[in-house]
């Protein structure tokens, strides 16, 4: 089987970790299919010099966010599963309802119902009573809740390092491989 992992970004703050995603896994086995939605472009535009044609050229394989007939809205087309980074509030309240309005959240439900990993990387704070029972019900149909939270044990010098850090902690959670993380070691 082709290793596929399927790379959502929505319209939360923090677009470069969708796109450190990409970059990191441009040159490995692993085919990426990427779908981005509209906000997710606007976001780019405050937090990048990127244009989201620069970002879906990291992608092998783009779907357009209104295309719910896209390969990776069925559960036949074999993936390791999805990565949502960032993740909004709008798109993990679509996945908690069931309610798939666009590509990111069919392709998040088509990865829970098949029991894939779905690994939300949530920008969003504070929360309240509504955001915490949607988030609770996602852990409970098997979704894994990471909000972007940086890890200062690694002792980190630059924007980059935290980055990458929470990049690899986002792979790590998906069951993929990485060099990007700073192992613990309790010596």
């Amino acid at each position: 089987m082709t290793r596929r992992l399927v790379i959502g970004m929505t319209g939360a703050s923090g677009v470069i970790y969708g796109i450190r995603l990409l970059e990191y896994l441009r040159d490995s086995d692993i085919e990426t299919h990427l779908v981005m939605t509209k906000a997710a472009e606007m976001t780019l535009a405050y937090e990048s010099e990127l244009k989201p044609a620069d970002v879906r050229k990291l992608a092998k394989v783009n779907h357009a966010i209104g295309d719910v007939g896209a390969a990776i809205a069925s559960g036949s087309f074999q993936t390791l599963g999805m990565i949502i980074a960032p993740c909004s509030v709008k798109t993990m309240s679509e996945i908690a309802t069931g309610v798939t309005a666009t590509l990111v959240s069919r392709a998040a439900d088509v990865a829970l119902k098949e029991r894939r990993k779905l690994v939300l990387a949530l920008r969003e704070s504070p929360l309240h009573g509504g955001h915490l029972r949607n988030l609770a019900a996602l852990s409970d149909l098997g979704a894994i809740v990471a909000p972007v939270v940086p890890a200062f044990y690694t002792r980190p010098q630059t924007l980059d390092d935290i980055v990458n850090e929470t990049v690899g902690r986002l792979l790590d959670l998906a069951g993929i491989e990485n060099g990007l993380v700073k192992r613990w070691r309790a010596d």
